[in-house]
């Protein structure tokens, strides 16, 4: 057998010139795409059935089940879908993945596309160039598509002739003769592969290329496939690792999806594989089992085959995986994270009725602005590092949250917008967006107040007693801006009295006033160092910056009254 080093490392560079291709390509889409994938995503999943189709969708659009699975996993944590909605385009993603393995099988085999690769190049890359973002995305796509065909064909190339080297067949042979054994040998082959990869799409490649040139015979490959079918929920897994426990809930079902599908169709191996083979020979005329250039096509049909039959099979039993995974990941009630309740993307009720969800969702997204608040009253008195840091990381990670929230509600409220409105719907959404942008800019100051406190953790020496005793003062009157902030929220529209909001908000100011005087007084007389003195400066002025956040959401409901 003449295979060198030099040959391995080609094998390598061709394997890693398809990723690079496969990666570029899915990005691109992606950027091509936009906030149409989240839009899909969000107006779509209303039902199992309709989320399958855009797990389907969207996967075949930007060819990578991993990208839609972490997408999903992250729209999950932010609080955009529900873990129900999640698994239905988890298992769509899984049909959809399929669409790569056809292309492979059919253009990649079939037709010499890296004869046109290069063509294809001199069209994408000065597209890449181009100061249209849509444009140089498209460029990125072409360019993309051709690295990836180029990748394969190198990798046809790559991979030893089992007929000029009948040495590799001797080495498989050890584990191809032992019967059901051998099959879940390259089942574990198969999802190893995927995991150190990181991408079912290049392990389908590689197996199809490798049963191409003759290195395995249809049953193993096609139990390979079944391993990257298991590997591939790694990268969710992975990315649900620093996600909140709904996430990581949707990451599992991801995992039990398909090892529930791979243990079914192990069970009835033998005959799924003579079904496989018989619509084989209906479709190309040849078997796999007789003649390898027949086991790409018979493979992807085996891999389609599989994920439509276990969508169909398991799809009515998405409750079920729900309540598995919750199980699995249980969660404290005071743990759960905030996540939209009362509205969806989806279709809407009539107008003048939605707004009173609208209505029902900001109250939701002013209290979890309320609970960052809690975090930085916590974080300001936390002594120890490690409960610091916890803590430090959860309130970082609720302001992104926020962003998202804002974003939803902004967009549901737009929506609206665009039907035949009342003149007192169209006040009502024109103020409800005003307080959506509001309780989000209060969200911005608890993060600015978090910040403050970790400088504030981290000098030395601490903050003296009076400047820890008057932030205490300061945060108590922002809670109770806040507390009559919720209160107008939750309640009729009608009931709203700026009276107790502006006297909370006169209150804030003045103390803002008089601690801005006293702090002047003492830095002159270096009772506390500058740099204590910067941080605590810091820490009131931000307060009364949220105060004036909170007036102006209390104001805003009080135009809707009048």
């Amino acid at each position: 057998m003449n295979y060198s080093i030099i040959d391995f490392l080609t094998l390598l560079g061709a394997l890693g010139l398809f990723l690079f291709g496969m990666k570029l390509m899915s990005e691109a889409l992606q950027k091509v795409a936009g906030s149409k994938l989240r839009n899909i995503l969000s107006a779509m999943t209303s039902n199992r059935v309709k989320g399958v189709l855009t797990g389907v969708l969207i996967t075949a659009i930007i060819q990578s089940s991993s990208a839609t699975t972490v997408m999903v996993v992250s729209f999950v944590n932010a609080g955009l879908l529900s873990l129900t909605q999640s698994v239905g385009v988890i298992m769509g993603a899984n049909v959809g993945t399929t669409v790569t393995a056809w292309l492979i099988s059919i253009i990649g085999f079939k037709i010499k596309i890296s004869a046109l690769a290069f063509p294809l190049i001199g069209i994408g890359f000065p597209l890449i160039f181009s100061k249209n973002k849509k444009l140089s995305s498209w460029g990125e796509v072409i360019f993309g598509f051709s690295i990836l065909f180029i990748g394969l064909d190198s990798l046809k190339s790559s991979v030893p002739d089992i007929h000029n080297s009948p040495e590799i067949f001797s080495f498989l042979a050890h584990y191809t003769n032992m019967g059901f054994g051998s099959v879940l040998i390259f089942l574990a082959i198969g999802t190893i592969l995927t995991v150190v990869i990181q991408s079912s799409s290049a392990t389908i490649a590689l197996t199809l290329v490798m049963c191409n040139n003759g290195w395995l015979p249809f049953e193993l490959a096609a139990a390979m496939v079944l391993g990257e079918n298991i590997g591939t929920t790694i990268t969710a897994n992975i990315a649900a690792l620093v996600a909140n426990a709904s996430a990581k809930r949707a990451a599992r079902a991801h995992l039990i999806f398909n090892v529930l599908g791979v243990i079914w169709v192990l069970s009835i191996f033998p005959f799924f594989l003579n079904l496989i083979d018989s619509v084989s020979i209906m479709v190309s005329g040849n078997s796999p089992f007789k003649i390898n250039s027949a086991i790409p096509i018979a493979l992807s049909l085996f891999h389609t085959i599989f994920n439509i039959t276990n969508v169909l099979l398991l799809i009515g039993f998405t409750n079920l995986i729900v309540k598995i995974v919750t199980k699995l990941v249980p969660v404290k009630k005071e743990d759960e994270e905030f996540r939209l309740q009362h509205i969806s993307m989806g279709m809407l009720s009539t107008s003048e009725l939605s707004t009173l969800q609208a209505k029902n969702e900001i109250a939701s997204y002013a209290n979890h602005t309320k609970k960052m608040f809690g975090f930085v009253k916590k974080l300001f008195d936390e002594k120890n590092e490690k409960n610091f840091n916890k803590l430090y990381e959860k309130s970082i990670k609720y302001e992104d949250i926020s962003d998202n929230i804002e974003v939803e509600i902004a967009s549901y409220l737009t929506k609206i917008s665009e039907d035949v409105l009342s003149t007192s719907a169209s006040v009502r959404i024109s103020s409800m967006l005003k307080i959506v942008s509001d309780i989000e800019s209060i969200a911005d100051s608890c993060y600015n107040l978090t910040k403050a406190c970790k400088r504030k953790f981290e000098q030395k020496p601490p903050f003296i007693k009076c400047s820890v005793d008057n932030i205490h003062n300061m945060f108590g009157l922002i809670d109770e801006a806040l507390e009559t902030m919720i209160f107008n929220l939750e309640h009729d529209y009608h009931l709203v009295s700026l009276k107790k909001a502006n006297d909370v908000e006169k209150r804030i100011n003045k103390y803002r006033t008089e601690l801005k005087q006293e702090h002047l007084n003492n830095i002159k007389t270096k009772k506390y160092t500058y740099q204590s003195g910067v941080i605590y400066n810091d820490l009131f002025l931000e307060c009364e910056k949220l105060g004036d956040y909170v007036i102006n959401v209390s104001e805003a409901l009080n135009e809707i009254k009048e």
